[in-house]
């Protein structure tokens, strides 16, 4: 088998950088158990159900993740202010984070990134990829109070080269059953879901649960 056998066309202008209003006017592949393909929507998804079925709902809440920052310039060793970009991806501790950082080849350990007058971080390790460890000036409860404050919803690589965030994306980003703050990247397949479409699945009898899990750069 070769990887260009998996190679397709994606045209540009069918890349969405929106989502689908109302949410649940998503388009929905169906597959029948006898393996019949169908093109349908999320709507329909109370006739694709039964009675009894259950539907479990991620209760993540996505916290605002992209940060923007400045590493002033180096008093030793040179080097001029730096534009900086900070993905947070996973929590280390209650003041550290590691995080996915452009550009990272600009950054040293030791450099200080400030991200507002009262938000700053060390880079205190680097790995490849811009992974890297960050520790803040804040911790526990003031560095999430901070983060919220100061951070913007993390959009998809490939919508966020292409427009910057705004309000909107504050909205777009959250699932309704968004409850547990943990989450650096939106829990998508909830995000599809409505107040109307929950109801008319309650009325077919399809049951729902709860569970809670943070999608990271893993997930």
């Amino acid at each position: 088998m070769r990887v260009s056998d998996f190679d397709f066309e994606l045209p540009e202008e069918r890349i969405a950088l929106r989502p689908a209003r109302p949410r649940d006017a998503a388009r929905l592949l169906h597959i029948a158990g006898n393996g019949v393909f169908a093109d349908r929507g999320v709507s329909d998804l109370p006739d694709l159900l039964r009675d009894g079925d259950l539907m479990v709902f991620n209760d993540t809440r996505v916290i605002p993740a992209a940060l923007n920052g400045v590493r002033p310039a180096r008093s030793v060793g040179g080097g001029g202010p730096v534009d900086v970009e900070v993905n947070l991806h996973k929590r280390l501790d209650a003041s550290g984070w590691r995080a996915f950082v452009r550009p990272a080849k600009r950054l040293r350990v030791g450099d200080v990134i400030a991200f507002s007058e009262d938000l700053s971080a060390e880079v205190t390790g680097k790995s490849e990829g811009g992974d890297t460890r960050l520790v803040f000036n804040r911790t526990g409860a003031a560095l999430d109070e901070a983060i919220a404050a100061t951070g913007v919803p993390p959009l998809p690589p490939y919508i966020a080269r292409k427009r910057e965030v705004d309000e909107q994306d504050v909205e777009d980003y959250q699932t309704l059953f968004a409850k547990q703050d943990g989450s650096v990247a939106a829990p998508t397949a909830g995000l599809h879901f409505t107040e109307r479409l929950l109801t008319a699945l309650a009325e077919r009898g399809v049951q729902q649960t709860h569970v809670t899990l943070h999608v990271g750069a893993g997930t």
